[in-house]
């Protein structure tokens, strides 16, 4: 998925002692819309706040050229809150540039 969005964004890498931790793409949506795509950390550290500090270097390096950080993520129980509680943080911390959360529905057929 990466070289996807890769011609048309950047790609940022987390790293700790030379290991590669937490990556991202960003991509410019247009009027003055940043997506966050692909944010993945290494299983390893998962739970430890390097996907957090990723996703705040992002905040604080393109707060000043766009208004909105765009974030479309599947409704699963591991990530959603993940992202909602980043979400209350960034707006907490910059009123200008906010964390806009789409929920992509599930492919999981519903139990009836």
């Amino acid at each position: 998925m990466v070289d996807k969005y890769l011609n048309r964004g950047k790609m940022y890498v987390l790293f700790e002692d030379n290991i590669a931790i937490s990556e991202c793409v960003v991509t410019d949506e247009g009027n003055k819309v940043l997506e966050l795509k692909n944010l993945a950390t290494d299983p390893k550290y998962q739970h430890q706040g390097y996907a957090q500090k990723l996703v705040e270097f992002i905040e604080q390096k393109y707060k000043n050229d766009f208004d909105i950080l765009q974030v479309g993520t599947g409704d699963s129980p591991l990530t959603l809150p993940f992202y909602k509680k980043l979400a209350s943080k960034l707006v907490a911390a910059n009123e200008t540039f906010s964390l806009i959360i789409t929920t992509i529905q599930s492919l999981k057929p519903e139990n009836n």
